[in-house]
């Protein structure tokens, strides 16, 4: 099989899922609005900017699944995507999936963001394989760790080669889009490396090393 690879947020969507459902939670009151819309603008700042730490990141977006019941939780996932991500699917996006899935490619999102918020999206796109940040859990809760390897820049090829050889697949005449410098260790791994609306960082890196350039943007 040949893979079709899709980073998510920024480059499918008009926007950042994580940080969205941050945003989210501070408008129904869920997390305290001045301390989680402060630390959320920062750790977004930081990941554009290719400084994040990851594991403190986590620590902090993770709070939110450890100190709520997972039945509430699904029941405020399900007006999230409403709200916060069916608005920013891009048209051309889709249109770009089905035309992999029309050549017969197996199609997979590998993403930083977490799989509670990342799975249903994916069912949404019609992606059927996801490679997320996963959120450990125990006796029916979310622990507030992470379980593994995130899969944040060097995590994402450790988490894609961890797949592959559980699928018994491999990267040959492979594609990647991605909008990210972050994602430059995936992208130098596949065959087909493409920038999708990219950072200037990126963008750079791209012209660089004759890259495709593309935009998912009207």
């Amino acid at each position: 099989m040949t893979l079709a690879i899709f980073d998510l947020d920024n480059t499918l969507l008009a926007g950042d899922s994580d940080y969205l459902w941050g945003t989210f939670l501070t408008e129904r009151g869920i997390v305290d609005e001045e301390e989680f819309e402060r630390e959320n603008e920062r750790f977004y700042r930081e990941y554009k900017d290719g400084i994040l730490d990851i594991y403190e990141f986590l620590r902090f977006s993770f709070r939110p699944l450890r100190e709520n019941r997972l039945e509430d939780l699904e029941h405020w996932r399900r007006d999230f995507l409403r709200e916060k991500i069916d608005p920013i699917i891009l048209p051309q996006g889709q249109e770009l999936i089905e035309r992999h899935r029309e050549s017969g490619d197996e199609l997979l999102i590998v993403t930083a963001t977490n799989e509670f918020v990342t799975a249903p999206i994916a069912q949404r796109l019609r992606i059927p394989n996801l490679i997320a940040t996963v959120p450990a859990q125990s006796n029916g809760r979310y622990t507030g760790e992470v379980a593994g390897t995130p899969s944040f820049r060097e995590g994402k090829v450790e988490r894609l080669m961890d797949w592959l050889r559980e699928t018994r697949a491999d990267l040959a005449g492979s594609t990647f889009y991605s909008d990210s410098h972050n994602d430059i260790p995936l992208l130098e791994r596949v065959d087909h490396p493409v920038a999708v609306d990219p950072d200037e960082h990126l963008q750079r890196h791209a012209q660089e090393n004759c890259w495709p350039t593309i935009s998912l943007r009207d």
